[in-house]
């Protein structure tokens, strides 16, 4: 490890040992659910993570083309929306 990293990696656990209570509370994503059966491509793109524009339009196209999705789980019938994709929303996804 090099000297700067060294003294960083010190000077953080310095910090941190030294003033617990200025530490950095965790993110808390305050996304809004998005209902994937009734939003528009526009709201789609917005509250899903990973989920772009074109992909949110390719999510409208297959709900009309094939019904309902009746789980975050058949999102993954969308090309180009992974599992992945799938599990990093999947909190704020709603069906009903």
């Amino acid at each position: 490890m090099s000297g700067s990293k060294l003294k960083a990696l010190c000077l953080a656990l310095l910090i941190s040992l030294a003033a617990p209570g200025l530490q950095a509370e965790p993110a808390i994503d305050a996304r809004p659910m998005v209902n994937i059966n009734q939003a528009s491509a526009d709201e789609l793109a917005e509250a899903l993570q990973g989920v772009g524009l074109t992909r949110a339009e390719a999510i409208v196209a297959d709900r009309e083309q094939h019904g309902s999705f009746g789980s975050a789980a058949e999102l993954a019938r969308v090309p180009g929306i992974g599992p992945a994709t799938v599990e990093r929303n999947r909190a704020w996804i709603q069906t009903e």
